[in-house]
């Protein structure tokens, strides 16, 4: 059985892979990006588990979005300017 934690689960699922995918990266490239093994990244790609808010900003800054985009939250992949 699949648990969500949020309401976007199935977006970020989608849109991790489909990032990791249009790079030509493998899931253990991002796994050593982010600190985890192979099999932890493909649960957060399958929904297997909810990725940590410390690996999905990690995502986010990897991949130049924002983590509402990766969650799903908005369609806008451009990430927010950091303002002083």
């Amino acid at each position: 059985m699949r648990i969500f934690y949020n309401l976007y689960g199935d977006f970020m699922e989608l849109r991790i892979r489909s990032l990791r995918e249009d790079r030509d990266l493998t899931q253990s490239q991002i796994a050593k990006i982010l600190g985890c093994t192979q099999q932890t990244y493909s649960r957060y790609e399958s929904g297997e588990i909810t990725i940590d808010i410390y690996n999905l900003v990690k995502l986010a800054e990897f991949y130049g979005t924002s983590c509402d985009y990766l969650l799903g939250i908005t369609d806008v992949s451009k990430p927010y300017k950091k303002t002083s």
